[in-house]
């Protein structure tokens, strides 16, 4: 008899509006973010960094937890000569996602330039070592050839 109730259906009707608004809400979110993204790569690669920085600082706020866009915000701010804030970034990715090989390629590249070597070599090695578990030994023997490379001019 209660399954017939008005209160009951009331109760229905009522979670399943709750539940299409928050489907709706999360569509929605995900949408802006990725038309964000989208066009943080079409100015980045247009060479409007401060566009492409706008876009994908708006991507970060809507989705904290997306590594690659921070990884080309940091190539960015890199690339703009914000070269504490895109170590930061890297930093950040390696910190929240330790098996991240190519944060530690872009870290270990900064670190070279700054004459950090022996931080690089570390940053290097670990980046060899997480794409030879991933099964990209292309990869590794690339990373591996960098580091002969810094060995042989170091001698």
């Amino acid at each position: 008899m209660l399954e017939n109730s008005p209160i009951s259906n009331i109760v229905a009707i009522s979670l399943v509006i709750s539940s299409l608004g928050i489907l709706l809400y999360f569509s929605w979110k995900t949408l802006i973010t990725s038309n964000s993204f989208q066009k943080g790569i079409e100015l980045f690669q247009a060479k409007d960094y401060e566009g492409a920085e706008s876009e994908f600082r708006k991507v970060i706020a809507n989705n904290s937890t997306n590594d690659i866009v921070r990884l080309l915000l940091g190539d960015l701010l890199n690339h703009k000569g914000q070269i504490a804030e895109a170590k930061e970034l890297f930093n950040e990715v390696i910190h929240r996602s330790p098996k991240n090989a190519d944060a530690y390629l872009r870290l270990a590249n900064i670190l070279l330039l700054e004459n950090n070597q022996e931080a690089a070599i570390n940053n290097l090695q670990t980046a060899k070592d997480l794409f030879q578990k991933q099964r990209q030994p292309g990869k590794a023997e690339t990373i591996n050839k960098i580091l002969q490379g810094i060995h042989n001019n170091n001698k």
